[in-house]
């Protein structure tokens, strides 16, 4: 990760792209970090058609409009709390991209300190990006895999609780659509993605109270952990903090999560 203090300071050196991608896209056009490109989660980063993350040629083809060089640092935020800003970074991950940082805090944290905003649209040269080498399959899961792994790995449902009990098929905030069925996946703990961050600014709490909010809740790192929200986003954040703030060595994010769950033929599912 980055600070705010720090971006506030080197924002501008050379070799760095700043990025947001924001649950509402239309925060960007209200006002940015200076410099910032704009990403659009539904158009940039989920596939048209299938239900799926962009494909490797089309997150190829958004680097490349953005500037982005194989060599270029990205440093990504958002708003609520950095949801699709850990989102991007995990699909950035997946594919090979490995030179990326979240800002802690996002947005939340930003305008708490009373940093400025810009709202002029920066353009940069394009260039010919290409990633190298395969997918990192290692840190996704499907459907089937988390369907064997019940009982045997660590599954983190990190919804709200409402949702995790079925009362509740998407937040009380967002439209009530996406699965056939409420509840959690079998074997899977409660742990909210929110329990990671602090209130007050939305950074993350430290490494101590990270180890004993999932560690008390048995999911350790001695065994491979998967985590689930609805769509992929909140648990993309749950993942960031688990494999790269913890360290555990095999984490996965089910980025179907349940709207695929929730609607599959032969899913078991608790309530």
């Amino acid at each position: 990760m980055v600070s705010t203090e720090w971006v506030a300071e080197h924002g501008k050196d050379k070799g760095l792209r700043i990025i947001e991608v924001d649950v509402d896209p239309s925060a960007y056009d209200k006002g940015h970090i200076e410099g910032a490109v704009g990403w659009n989660w539904r158009k940039d980063l989920q596939d048209q058609v299938n239900r799926d993350i962009a494909s490797k040629e089309a997150l190829s083809n958004l680097l490349g409009t953005s500037g982005v060089t194989p060599d270029t640092a990205i440093l990504l935020y958002g708003d609520n709390n950095n949801w699709f800003a850990a989102y991007a970074y995990w699909a950035l991950k997946y594919y090979g991209h490995d030179k990326v940082q979240l800002i802690d805090g996002g947005r939340v944290k930003w305008e708490k300190e009373g940093r400025d905003y810009s709202t002029d649209i920066p353009s940069y040269p394009a260039t010919d990006y290409n990633f190298h080498g395969s997918a990192k399959e290692d840190i996704r899961a499907y459907r089937d895999h988390v369907q064997s792994k019940l009982g045997k790995a660590g599954l983190v449902d990190v919804r709200s609780p409402k949702e995790y009990s079925g009362e509740l098929l998407a937040p009380e905030n967002l439209p009530q659509e996406g699965a056939q069925r409420g509840g959690h996946i079998p074997t899977a703990v409660s742990i909210p993605w929110g329990t990671a961050v602090n209130a007050e600014d939305g950074s993350f709490k430290t490494v101590e109270e990270l180890k004993e909010i999932y560690g008390g809740k048995g999911i350790v790192p001695n065994k491979e952990v998967i985590a689930y929200c609805r769509i992929g986003e909140r648990s993309a954040h749950t993942w960031f903090v688990l494999k790269e703030l913890l360290g555990y060595p095999d984490v996965r994010n089910y980025d179907g999560s349940w709207t695929e769950w929730g609607s599959s033929i032969k899913a078991p599912i608790e309530k």
